[in-house]
């Protein structure tokens, strides 16, 4: 296997460029044949994935499965650096199931497939890229990769949503993306070029995230400079990762998207800012990380409750998910702010359930949708009894999201209280009151759409295909499997963040 660990992180950003790369060589026109190219694609990244993952030594701990190739050696010193440790390993694996989900629930898109699916791999290629370089030039170039298509899925593939006063339409979803998430990049690029400068004076320029930690190690970045620097990561990527009041663009985006886009935007592309965080925030600058701390928990705070408050008042399904997620997040968010073992254990494990569970739910709407046409919990009531196993998986996930004991969500969301309580008590107590908030919306939600007499517009309503049902039943079964049996993802987790905060 140390043949195939040389090239494993490489093949996981290759395959899906290659896919991306070939199929703009692909006749146009054929639907059935781009998506069948699609499957094969993303089955390959996520066997790739499987194996990154299973192959990761927890005894060991540290970066595994370490490439280098120069790019630019010098003054420079730009190298496309790779490796894997135990934060980055289960958001690799995430990304892998996402994506084949989604793929797999695209047999609707029929306008312009191919274009559909290059644009797909181009940012799941840039996930993956994130998710496993060590160089802060190269994790910028994947991170804007993965961002700057979701423009054109949303704008080209997305939907519009017509409300009793205004219409939404996509292309205002995908630009209001575009404009927060490129802003965003700006600070994070800014922060950046202030860490090669300084390891310039220092006498060791580089971009390496490696050489750029023992510089901090031997105290090469003062606490001044920490300090001044540290919130531009921290907001630039808490953008992505909808950090409030920065998250607005996140829930028209979701209502615009089509289905496989909500799902990789939920469930894998807000991870990358939590990410961006914890890899270069934390782990080269934190003596600012403790400075800020504080500020970051109170606005994960506010997440929490503000996006529950805002689910509540929705009558859109997607809207409700939507900001549902900015809530989700804001448990991440506090998970980070600790700077606990815990509590960033429990950080990292609600970025792997949460992108699961949202995956799923963005899913079964968008089968819902296909099928109806609104989202409106309004008129949409008795979709139990017309369908009945789409009901049963949106149970499922939502009651993970609200934080069933023997359900992913419960073991993240206690983690994070855990770590909250041993760190921040008066946030941590609210943010148990936004986890009950959750299961007021949450149940509100089950009980409008899916419970009671069916309207008789939906008497020749059909479930969920096969497909769907196949990709929702897998992602229930990671629900419970996580819920039930966290360990192995934890000890994984748990040995990357102990070479993060230092205990």
């Amino acid at each position: 296997m140390n043949e195939f660990d040389d090239v494993a992180l490489l093949l996981l950003i290759v395959v899906p460029l290659f896919g991306s790369l070939s199929m703009m060589f692909m006749p146009g026109g054929q639907s059935k044949e781009s998506w069948y190219f699609a499957i094969f694609i993303a089955a390959l990244s996520l066997a790739l994935a499987l194996i990154v993952f299973a192959n990761y030594d927890y005894d060991e701990g540290g970066f595994q499965c370490i490439a280098s190739y120069e790019w630019l050696p010098g003054p420079l010193d730009i190298a496309l650096s790779l490796g894997i440790d135990g934060i980055s390993a289960p958001m690799v694996l995430l990304n892998g199931i996402v994506l084949m989900g989604g793929v797999l629930v695209s047999q609707t898109v029929k306008h312009r497939t191919r274009d559909f699916f290059v644009l797909l791999f181009a940012l799941s290629a840039g996930v993956y890229g994130v998710f496993v370089v060590r160089d802060l030039f190269f994790l910028f170039f994947f991170y804007e990769l993965a961002v700057l298509p979701m423009y054109l899925l949303i704008g080209i593939w997305g939907s519009s949503t017509d409300f009793k006063t205004f219409v939404r339409t996509k292309e205002y979803g995908a630009m209001k993306l575009l404009i927060f998430l490129v802003g965003g990049s700006i600070l994070v690029w800014i922060g950046i070029l202030a860490l090669y400068v300084e390891a310039s004076e220092a006498g060791a320029a580089t971009f390496s995230l490696t050489g750029l930690a023992q510089l901090a190690e031997n105290g090469q970045f003062d606490s001044d400079f920490q300090t001044l620097v540290f919130p531009l990561f921290m907001l630039g990527f808490g953008v992505l990762a909808g950090l409030w009041p920065f998250h607005t663009w996140s829930p028209d985006g979701h209502v615009a998207a089509p289905t496989a886009v909500s799902m990789l935007h939920a469930g894998v592309l807000m991870k990358l800012g939590a990410y961006g965080i914890i890899r270069v925030g934390m782990f080269l600058l934190p003596e600012g990380a403790d400075a800020w701390m504080p500020v970051l928990i109170t606005l994960g705070t506010v997440n929490v409750l503000y996006g529950a408050v805002s689910a509540m008042s929705q009558s859109d399904l997607k809207y409700i998910i939507g900001y549902s997620s900015v809530s989700h997040m804001g448990y991440v968010l506090m998970g980070i702010a600790t700077l606990d073992n815990i509590g960033v254990g429990g950080a990292v494990l609600q970025m792997f359930s949460h992108g699961i569970m949202t995956a799923l739910m963005f899913l079964l709407v968008g089968a819902i949708y296909e099928r109806t046409h609104t989202r409106d919990i309004s008129v949409l009531n008795g979709l139990a009894k017309r369908m009945p196993k789409n009901t049963f998986f949106f149970a499922i996930a939502g009651l993970a999201s609200l934080g069933l004991p023997g359900l992913s969500g419960f073991i993240a969301e206690f983690m994070v209280f855990t770590g909250a309580f041993r760190t921040y008590l008066p946030l941590a107590i609210l943010a148990v009151i936004g986890a009950a908030l959750t299961a007021i919306y949450i149940l509100r939600l089950l009980a409008r759409t899916f419970m009671g007499e069916p309207d008789e517009r939906w008497n020749d309503l059909t479930d969920s295909s096969p497909i769907e049902m196949s990709v929702g039943a897998t992602f229930v079964g990671i629900i419970l499997f996580v819920g039930i049996w966290p360990d192995p993802l934890l000890r994984v987790i748990n040995v990357g963040v102990q070479t993060i905060t230092g205990v």
